[in-house]
């Protein structure tokens, strides 16, 4: 069942990379007590991800911060060293988290899994956006096609907050 507006996140380790290596951390630590934007893609690096959906929320990273939000955070099924790399590469490296569900456990909880092994990626995150408030999502944007990132970017999250 997938996950609704209302429905408290269920509880998940991710792992980001820092500088003294990976550090784990829990959706109690990211969203007990804040307001948070999480948004999801398919796969770091991959074409919509990387041109499109991150970029327009490392753009408007101030703008959503300015509107109450506490912490902004992107996850996609990769390991910790992927999510690093994409971090660094992207210029988003301390701006936003960079959460790696490396064994989909958090995306298959929340029922925004996707099998996309035609294409050679296998079990991966839905694109999707929502906003978060001390552990409650109060909006959820699931594109229903892959390819696009309209109900999911930036600047829907924009205009819902």
């Amino acid at each position: 069942m997938t996950i609704a507006i209302g429905d408290k996140l269920p509880a998940a380790t991710f792992k980001e990379k820092t500088a003294d290596g990976p550090v784990e951390t829990t959706t109690e630590q990211l969203f007990a007590g804040k307001r948070v934007v999480l948004f999801a893609v398919p796969g770091a690096f991959t074409p919509t991800c990387s041109l499109n959906h991150l970029p327009g929320y490392l753009e408007n990273r101030d703008a959503i911060l300015a509107k109450g939000v506490d912490d902004i955070a992107v996850l996609a099924v990769n390991d910790w060293h992927v999510m690093g790399a994409w971090a660094q590469s992207s210029g988003g490296l301390g701006k936003i988290h960079f959460l790696a569900d490396w064994d989909a456990a958090f995306t298959k909880a929340v029922g925004l899994d996707a099998d996309l092994s035609a294409g050679g990626l296998g079990v991966r995150s839905k694109r999707y956006s929502m906003l978060v408030e001390d552990g409650v999502v109060k909006s959820l944007n699931v594109e229903e096609t892959p390819g696009q990132a309209t109900v999911s970017g930036a600047a829907a999250m924009l205009e819902q907050l």
